[in-house]
């Protein structure tokens, strides 16, 4: 009797051990026909729109404004003019070296700052935590004008040129991404265990050192969220980009929205050079991240 009972308690085990097909079915939300209908029609809610930009991409001009959704003759032409009618090199440049700087400085930046505020104590400490939660809740847009304003008169006061560069809009999306990326951080650094920074220290290694051999290499999947998202704030603003650059500094979002207002008012805009930069644009994003 004792050996049926422990067979069947070992049978019970294995079948919900993880992994096995039976911890799979019990753990599962929702039968897997109703699965995959939910997956393939959110896989349709974004690969629908992309098909159809595409498609008018190599579609004539008329033949959108016509409503075409397949065009009656495909033509590649649009990916060959977008260069030098958007302008659109220049601006991939410039988002890619903005955006990414951006990035990279946010991302080590922020794990120094979130290390400092949850392994020691001073006086202020939440305040700068409750601090970084509040300017969550500050929309950009009322900061357009202040930030204006100030860098315009750095030329007047300091005899230092900002609007118009390129490092003073990395200054800028620097100053939005730095509280989430550190809040980010904040929370990941929270979960480490502290052993491991005390084991270090006992080998002799220096507040800097278990950042950088410790602290880091455990932390890359919360620098690498941080990364991003500094990123897509620096790749996706028009508001501040089209306020403080000019022509030769202007990112491929402000292209985008010059070239297609210049369309206005004219007999037939170019749809097929605006759905072509789009997507070298997102195809452009999705090869960075």
């Amino acid at each position: 009797m004792s050996t049926a009972t422990t067979a069947v308690g070992r049978k019970s085990n294995e079948d919900f051990r993880p992994g096995s097909k039976r911890q799979h079915e019990v753990t599962r939300l929702m039968p897997g026909p109703m699965l995959a209908i939910i997956l393939t029609l959110l896989c349709a809610l974004v690969l629908i729109p992309v098909a159809y930009i595409f498609l008018a991409s190599v579609n004539s001009d008329i033949g959108v404004a016509r409503g075409e959704f397949f065009p009656s003759s495909f033509s590649f032409e649009n990916y060959s003019t977008i260069w030098t009618s958007v302008g659109l090199a220049t601006g991939l440049a410039n988002s890619v070296l903005v955006a990414g700087s951006t990035a990279v400085v946010s991302a080590l930046m922020s794990i120094a700052t979130a290390y400092v505020l949850v392994r020691y104590q001073f006086r202020g400490r939440l305040t700068i935590l409750r601090g970084l939660l509040g300017l969550q809740s500050v929309p950009g847009t009322l900061m357009v004008l202040p930030v204006f304003v100030l860098f315009s008169s750095s030329a007047t006061y300091l005899g230092i040129q900002v609007i118009g560069t390129q490092w003073g809009l990395f200054i800028t999306y620097l100053t939005f991404a730095m509280p989430f990326s550190t809040w980010v951080m904040v929370t990941y650094l929270r979960g480490l265990p502290r052993e491991l920074e005390e084991a270090a220290r006992i080998d002799g290694a220096s507040n800097l050192g278990v950042l950088v051999r410790i602290i880091l290499p455990l932390s890359w999947p919360g620098v690498v969220v941080s990364g991003i998202f500094a990123f897509l704030l620096g790749w996706n603003d028009v508001l501040f980009a089209s306020v403080m650059t000019r022509p030769e500094s202007q990112t491929a979002a402000v292209a985008l929205q010059v070239f297609g207002a210049s369309q206005e008012g004219g007999a037939i805009p170019f749809y097929g050079q605006m759905m072509a930069a789009s997507l070298v644009c997102a195809a452009r994003w999705s090869s960075c991240t």
